[in-house]
């Protein structure tokens, strides 16, 4: 009876310890300190920075030369076919000419018939002419002699000309090059019959020098600023991915090209293609070089991008005493960038907020200038020096392990 007796103080004092321990778990996870933050940064150092304007185009010869023709009628020989070799002047096609032959044949005949027409006019104008001077005829009949004699010369030079338009009609069914250079297209077949009533058709196209290529870029409104004449650039094709080519920007044409609402402008780029590795109308990835530094100080641009945690804004911005601190202003709206662009371009410089750690292990703003970005690095032409360490990232650690870290664009993120 005594140990049943007891049975139920041991059930009392477990109950109360395992609630002093339940309640001294709340107190330590409620009330431990903040812990520590743990900076990520980077060195201040010195590299190459490049700043791209990419666009995309489509590869075309720098001579491009439509052959058609001026005249109806059937496709009779073909002398040349894809990919052929032409000279200036060489024959590519022919025409069925039977049909001209025919018309210049008749209008032979009708300027036969209108030369016969003036030798019977200059003979009766002679004649009037003889008997108007001995009085024998009218002045009325002499005159219209005369008429006559003029009308027929006259006729003459009109079929004379219609024999000269048969013959060049004549001649245009034989079809010549008219440069030097390569078949690319061929759009005609023997047989087919071409109609040139109201467009001339196209029968060949011809590059005039597939070593010498351009290419047509779309370059965005956004960009086409920074682009100039003379700039180079580096661009890629699908076909051969693991090979670079170049070029240079030859003309920046002013006529925007407008679609769906999105304005481009055309961008011509010179390309050197002496093993005719580059085919017409291959798709080019393009990257324009509009600005260049070789040894420049520069920072990664998650430095440009980081935001203090609200704590630290809030000591940076009121310090003891009651002064505002240099940079808190900057701090507070997270060091945005003055310049209100999406990113520096070309050689202008633009004013910055980052973050330095001083000599008690603080975050502390540094105004700075920045040049060229080439999208992971930006370039700073002012404000700090080589070996500086900016952050680009917080983590926040406690008694407990890491609690939580701030984004380098910005806020809290919790774990």
């Amino acid at each position: 009876m005594a140990n049943a007796e007891r049975r139920p103080w041991k059930w009392v004092v477990f109950t109360a310890a395992l609630v002093a321990l339940s309640a001294c778990g709340l107190w330590y996870f409620k009330f431990r300190g903040e812990g520590s933050t743990q900076y990520l940064t980077s060195d201040v150092a010195r590299g190459d920075l490049t700043q791209l304007v990419t666009a995309t185009g489509q590869i075309n010869p720098v001579t491009n030369v439509q052959v058609g023709c001026q005249i109806s009628g059937t496709i009779a020989k073909l002398f040349v076919d894809f990919n052929s070799p032409v000279t200036n002047g060489q024959v590519v096609a022919q025409i069925d000419p039977a049909t001209y032959q025919a018309n210049l044949h008749q209008a032979e005949g009708d300027l036969a018939n209108a030369k016969a027409a003036l030798e019977l006019a200059k003979v009766n104008a002679d004649r009037s002419e003889e008997l108007f001077e001995a009085k024998l005829i009218p002045k009325s009949d002499y005159d219209q002699a005369f008429a006559s004699l003029h009308q027929a010369e006259a006729t003459v030079q009109v079929k004379d000309a219609t024999v000269e338009n048969a013959r060049v009609d004549l001649d245009r069914c034989t079809i010549y090059s008219p440069v030097d250079g390569m078949i690319i297209s061929r759009n005609v077949d023997v047989g087919q019959t071409v109609a040139a009533s109201l467009n001339a058709p196209t029968l060949f196209v011809i590059a005039n020098d597939l070593t010498k290529m351009q290419i047509d870029a779309n370059v965005a409104e956004a960009d086409i600023g920074g682009v100039e004449d003379g700039q180079d650039v580096d661009f890629t094709v699908d076909a051969f991915p693991n090979r670079t080519f170049h070029g240079k920007v030859v003309q920046v044409r002013n006529s925007p090209i407008t679609v769906q609402n999105v304005v481009t402008y055309d961008t011509v780029i010179g390309v050197s293609n002496p093993d005719m590795k580059l085919k017409p109308g291959m798709t080019a990835n393009v990257s324009i070089i509009i600005a260049q530094r070789n040894d420049a100080l520069k920072i990664p641009n998650a430095a440009l991008r980081y935001r203090p945690p609200e704590a630290v804004q809030t000591v940076i911005a009121a310090p003891a005493g009651g002064s505002e601190r240099p940079g808190a202003q900057a701090a507070r709206t997270g060091g945005a960038s003055r310049w209100k662009g999406g990113h520096p371009k070309g050689d202008r410089s633009h004013s910055h907020t980052v973050y330095i750690l001083d000599a008690e292990g603080k975050p502390k703003p540094v105004e700075i200038k920045t040049g060229i970005s080439d999208g992971i690095y930006t370039e700073v032409t002012d404000g700090l020096k080589e070996g500086d360490k900016v952050i680009t990232s917080a983590t926040t650690l406690q008694a407990g392990g890491l609690r939580g870290g701030t984004s380098p664009f910005g806020g809290f993120r919790r774990f």
